[in-house]
């Protein structure tokens, strides 16, 4: 919660330029980071970060993954993914009240449906952030499926921890902390048509992140 006003501000100013191939004005580049440094003060004070390791999550960080790079190269990002059919079906749209200007262009917002409008926010962002992963931090990012934890919830935690390099034992840790929500493949309880119209939309996200065959 220490970065919601920081994301607030920031993201569009950040997704809009760099939609645009063009980087921040200097002022405003300076800025944004002295306001990312007193909400990661708030977060956790500088004075007590040492060698341990310490992080955070927040989901709209995935917005800015190029800037949080530049502010820690040796950052480790973990990218977890849920369904986009499910995501873009879910009451909570959110993101796409906050981000679709910065994301989307005008005609998209304007000529397509709430649902195909969310799909394509969620299309963008992940694919952005998983080409910058791959192509920038190499073993210092880790993509995850939502699907994936709730199936197998102990041999992905090993795994997250794992990359982590942290010592703890995954197995309590899965066991206590996941269990599959009821919304889980909600996209099945919606109409063939509209779920065709999205598959078609999203198709090559979807591939990609394990979703359509």
């Amino acid at each position: 919660m220490e970065f919601y006003s920081f994301h607030e501000k920031w993201i569009n100013p950040f997704v809009s330029a760099e939609r645009h191939d063009r980087t921040l004005a200097k002022s405003e580049a300076d800025r944004m980071e002295a306001e990312f440094q007193t909400a990661l003060a708030r977060h956790y004070p500088a004075n007590l970060r040492t060698d341990r390791r310490w992080g955070w999550k927040a989901p709209r960080s995935i917005y800015l993954l190029p800037f949080l790079h530049r502010q820690f190269p040796g950052l480790k990002f973990i990218q977890v993914l849920r369904d986009g059919r499910d995501m873009v079906l879910s009451p909570n749209q959110n993101q796409l009240r906050k981000h679709a200007a910065a994301v989307l262009t005008w005609r998209e917002r304007l000529f397509r449906s709430a649902p195909e409008r969310a799909l394509l926010l969620w299309e963008r962002v992940n694919l952005q952030a998983a080409e910058f992963g791959e192509s920038n931090m190499g073993e210092n990012y880790l993509r995850v499926r939502f699907e994936d934890l709730c199936a197998k919830p102990v041999e992905t935690t090993v795994h997250i921890m794992n990359f982590l390099s942290a010592r703890v034992d995954p197995e309590p840790v899965a066991r206590a902390e996941i269990s599959p929500p009821s919304t889980l493949q909600r996209w099945r309880n919606y109409p063939p048509a509209l779920v065709a119209r999205l598959e078609k939309l999203g198709g090559n996200s979807l591939r990609k992140f394990g979703y359509l065959a």
